[in-house]
């Protein structure tokens, strides 16, 4: 009985990792399809720092950045943790005054 338990166990670690490793290549391969399309350029962005967030600044910055997307941040928001190379962010302060740019 414990070879048949021991034969399953194997069996079973082998089929988890097998499944691993193909999902962690379809993750790869689609990295790679977006990184080629309205990747973000924070650099071309920073001419927004020390200035007051508005809609218009940010379709601007997003326009110069490259970005697909873009989101002003206030320094108590709630943010997802899933990066985007495609997506600019505007970090502000209190007074909604831009401080810092980033893509992600």
């Amino acid at each position: 009985m414990p070879w048949k338990l021991a034969s399953l166990g194997t069996v079973l670690a082998a089929v988890m990792l097998a499944g691993c490793s193909s999902t962690a290549e379809s993750a790869k391969d689609s990295v790679v399809a977006e990184a080629g399309s309205g990747r973000c350029d924070a650099k071309a962005a920073e001419f927004t720092i020390g200035k007051k967030a508005s809609p218009q600044l940010l379709e601007e910055a997003r326009t110069r950045s490259g970005s697909q997307s873009a989101r002003i941040l206030r320094p108590n928001d709630m943010i997802t943790l899933e990066y985007r190379s495609d997506r600019l962010n505007l970090n502000t302060d209190a007074g909604l005054v831009i401080t810092r740019v980033n893509c992600g």
